[in-house]
């Protein structure tokens, strides 16, 4: 089963920030997602923000973040992406968190 993977506005402008090469990359990583929705591990207190509620993956050597969350978890419909950015000193996280506030 496959399932829907939809970008914030905000995560859809990190996305197209992304060189073609890391583009392709991640490309592939939604798609994987999108067959496994629990592929990322689970975030929780993130350099002072609450990330309950989200997941992160990997991309490129793991320079590369993709954080997302689950819509309706108890019966998964959409994979919802907040940001997709780089792993330097959690900055993909405070991102994440102004955008939630």
């Amino acid at each position: 089963m496959s399932y829907q993977i939809e970008l914030i506005p905000e995560a859809k402008i990190d996305y197209n920030k992304l060189d073609g090469s890391i583009k392709k990359l991640v490309n592939k990583k939604l798609n994987k997602l999108s067959e496994k929705p629990l592929l990322g591990e689970q975030l929780g207190n993130k350099h002072n923000i609450d990330l309950t509620g989200f997941y992160k993956l990997y991309v490129a050597k793991k320079s590369i973040r993709i954080v997302y969350r689950l819509i309706t978890p108890s019966q998964i419909e959409i994979i919802e992406i907040w940001g997709i950015g780089k792993r330097d000193k959690g900055e993909i996280y405070r991102i994440i968190g102004n955008r939630l506030s």
